[in-house]
């Protein structure tokens, strides 16, 4: 049985932003990862992902990106900068090794892995992120369906689909971006789209978006919100004509109340409104060839891509999770309280315009600075 003064959970971004602040302030702690490496859900991402944040919001405690790095990080200088990060704090996670099940004790946590260890601990930080399960919802009839249907997780670039009709299904960021790709590269794309979304362009003359956002988040809600509404009209208008409803709750107050993010476009509206990426609505049924819709239009289909999004699976970990999580299964809160005191939940927070990785960075101080009081830590 291993002891620690702190394990955490997780070698992603969160992982190593906690770790790098309990190094600061020389405080023991162990972390394991269910990967063989650091950043591992960064690196299964789709080959063309970019940070859709800027790079001088979007770096992790006490190390900005490099100079050269360009406004908007890829994925593959973004893994190279996790692997840095880690050697730069001398991080070393136990690899290979996922937790399973976590129960309090007299003194703190008890923590069990997949592979039968067990390590205890004063204080448990939960950093295996959001993204830790694809969601593949059932649709009627889809095992008939004789071509492919993998989740986004499993995408990475279009070569496999060149001159192949496919469906992509659901239109968040991952779905619209998918979606274009294939476009790009020779694939005949579909979208389908459920429900009305929220779209703000990545840029505005030139201007990325997220700083208009900050500086918006400086006024009132409903001047804020006003203002974010006008902007998306001139920049993105009316588009109903495509297939595509606005809602009338605006993209800021989605993201407060929902903690769901308006899709940030980097040109898959464009295409929509070329005729190159066909807009469609929510799906009846599969068929055996392709997909019968709610409007009684069939199509057929090569393949399906479901960008239906993830679930943290946070309730796997512990029992009795009702009043930890909210609605869209995400924790109320970043410190634990009552049955999870103890317990520190990082990189979950939706909630909050900016992107994971600002809310990663502004986070990890708040749990550090209650850990090192908590154990009555002076830096």
């Amino acid at each position: 049985m291993k002891q620690t003064d702190v394990l955490i959970v997780g070698a992603g971004p969160a992982g190593l932003a906690m770790a790098a602040h309990l190094r600061k302030r020389n405080i023991d702690f162990h972390i394991i990862e269910k990967s063989d490496r650091v950043g591992n859900a960064w690196h299964k991402h789709y080959d063309r992902l970019h940070l859709h944040t800027v790079k001088q919001l979007s770096h992790l405690p006490f190390k900005p990106f490099p100079e050269h790095y360009p406004l908007y990080v890829s994925k593959q200088l973004l893994t190279d900068y996790f692997y840095e990060y880690a050697t730069t704090f001398g991080i070393q996670p136990q690899l290979n090794t996922a937790a399973k099940k976590m129960t309090k004790n007299s003194n703190g946590w008890t923590v069990e892995t997949e592979n039968g260890e067990t390590i205890e601990t004063k204080q448990l930080i939960i950093a295996s992120g959001v993204n830790r399960h694809p969601v593949h919802p059932y649709f009627q009839d889809e095992e008939d369906f004789q071509g492919e249907i993998i989740h986004s997780r499993f995408y990475k670039n279009a070569l496999a689909y060149k001159g192949k009709k496919v469906l992509v299904i659901g239109m968040g960021n991952t779905g619209a971006e998918i979606a274009l790709d294939l476009c790009e590269n020779g694939a005949e794309s579909f979208i389908s789209v459920r429900s009305p979304i929220n779209i703000v362009p990545r840029d505005i003359m030139g201007r990325p978006t997220q700083l208009t956002a900050k500086k918006l988040q400086k006024l009132p809600n409903w001047l804020s919100d006003w203002i974010a509404v006008q902007l998306r009209k001139f920049t993105v208008g009316d588009i109903s004509r495509y297939g595509i409803q606005t809602p009338k709750m605006p993209p800021m107050k989605q993201l407060r109340v929902t903690g769901k993010t308006p899709v940030i476009d980097i040109g898959t509206l464009e295409q929509i409104k070329k005729g190159n990426i066909k807009v469609v609505p929510a799906i009846d049924r599969f068929t055996t060839s392709g997909v019968l819709f709610k409007n009684g239009d069939e199509y057929p289909f090569d393949a399906i891509i479901l960008a239906t999004g993830y679930r943290s699976g946070i309730q796997d970990f512990f029992d009795h999770t009702e009043d930890l999580l909210d609605d869209y299964d995400i924790p109320k809160q970043v410190i634990g309280k009552d049955n999870f005191e103890n317990v520190y939940f990082l990189g979950y927070d939706n909630y909050t315009p900016g992107g994971i990785l600002g809310v990663i960075n502004r986070d990890s101080a708040i749990i550090a600075e209650h850990i090192a009081k908590v154990n009555s830590v002076t830096v």
